[in-house]
Formats: structure tokens, C-alpha cells, sequence
């Protein structure tokens, strides 16, 4: 009699990683987009990088800073050799000087807009607050350039079981995306991991978006 199936085996074993290089400036460098790439994007202190971490099973992935805003460039892991993980640099920090921030939005939008490689993008919101102006002006960003796009509750142990599903229908209503889009995530218990690393297997094993919407008929509406 053959063994049964386990009922909860890792989609994403982590079998070699590495850091491939930074992108600094919309127009500078970054390394070869031989790869399909998901981009990760979120607050400076939604928990990006102990997400990235519990992702990719290891400690020091991605740096945990105790000062949010600190990470100024994109930061490019290749996994596998089978596709790519964007680390982009978080946004919204007060701390940060706005000249600063102005910096970084053409990075961030410029590698989004113009990678031919993208797949999706991951965006990370703290599941104990409500998004903020700049969490909907990337969704909306993403919406406008048609990129999939998948939502991470994080923090999600935070929040008291009874309140849990209230704050998860709510961030799908204030964002506009179905609930089976937004997956509960904590770096704490590791609970929403599988569900994100067979999120990104089944992004990078599918086509390019950037096809299906060159392909798309033009818009042939009168003046």
C-alpha cells in the first residue's frame, strides 16, 4: 500500500539562492533579467524583510532593521536558478527626508513599468491598520499598468482571533481586491508561508502579463 500524500508539503523548497546585485537608479544598472521576477512592495515598517526571510527559510535574507527606510535600492535574490525576487525599497516612512522619498518613487516605478521579466508583485500591508494614501496609490499604480497582484496581511498574529476576519473583508473592501486575494501572513508563527510560496510558484510558472496586454485590442472609442 503506497504512502499517503503529505497533506501540507512545502511548494517552494529552497534549494540555492543568491544575491545577484542592486539597481540604485531608474536608469542605472541592475543585473541580467534572464528570469521570471516577482517584486515585493510595501510600508518601511509593514515587515518586509522578516517576511522575505520566513519565506526563503533562512535569517538574513533580507536585513531586519531596527530603522525603517534605511533600504534605498532594489535588491535582486535569484532562486533556484528559476526565477527572481525583487526586494523593492519600502515607502511611506515620516522619518525619512521627502527628497529622499522623491528619490525613490521613480526607482520603484520605473523598475515596476519597465522590467520585461515582471510576473506580479507581492504588496504587504500591516493587517492591524487601515491602508494608508500611499499603499492605495501603488495599488492603484499596479492596477493602471495591469501587473497581478497579490496582498499580504502581515502581522497577522497581532490581532486577536475574534478580529482577525473583520480586519482581513475590510482590507479587501478598501482595496478592491476579492478576500481570496489577501493572505494572512506572520514572520512571528509562519502561518500564511505555504500559501505565499505557492502564490509566487504559480506566478513565475505562468505566462507574461506584459503579453497578454500588448496583445490586447486597442481602445477604438470616438473623440
Amino acid at each position: 500500500m503506497n504512502a499517503p500524500a503529505t497533506r501540507h508539503a512545502d511548494p517552494l523548497v529552497i534549494r540555492s539562492m543568491e544575491f545577484t546585485g542592486p539597481m540604485v537608479t531608474a536608469d542605472g544598472w541592475r543585473p541580467p533579467a534572464s528570469l521570471p521576477e516577482v517584486a515585493f512592495a510595501g510600508r518601511s515598517n509593514v515587515g518586509k524583510s522578516s517576511l522575505l526571510n520566513t519565506l526563503v527559510r533562512r535569517k538574513k535574507m533580507a536585513r531586519v532593521s531596527h530603522t525603517p527606510g534605511r533600504t534605498r535600492q532594489i535588491n535582486f535574490f535569484k532562486i533556484n536558478d528559476q526565477f527572481t525576487l525583487a526586494d523593492l525599497p519600502g515607502y511611506g516612512y515620516a522619518r525619512v527626508a521627502k527628497s529622499r522619498r522623491a528619490e525613490w518613487k521613480p526607482l520603484i516605478e520605473g523598475y515596476l513599468a519597465g522590467s520585461r521579466e515582471l510576473r506580479g508583485v507581492v504588496l504587504l500591508l500591516d493587517a492591524r491598520h487601515e491602508p494608508t494614501e500611499d499603499d492605495l496609490d501603488m495599488l492603484e499604480f499596479l492596477a493602471e499598468l495591469g501587473a497581478p497582484t497579490i496582498l499580504v496581511a502581515t502581522k497577522i498574529d497581532k490581532l486577536k482571533r475574534a478580529a482577525r476576519a473583520e480586519r482581513l473583508t475590510a482590507l479587501a473592501r478598501q482595496t478592491g481586491m476579492s478576500e481570496d486575494q489577501v493572505i494572512p501572513f506572520s514572520s512571528e508563527t509562519g502561518e500564511g508561508r505555504n500559501d505565499l510560496a505557492q502564490a509566487l510558484v504559480d506566478l513565475v510558472s505562468g505566462a507574461s502579463w506584459r503579453d497578454e496586454v500588448s496583445e490586447a485590442p486597442p481602445d477604438e472609442g470616438g473623440v
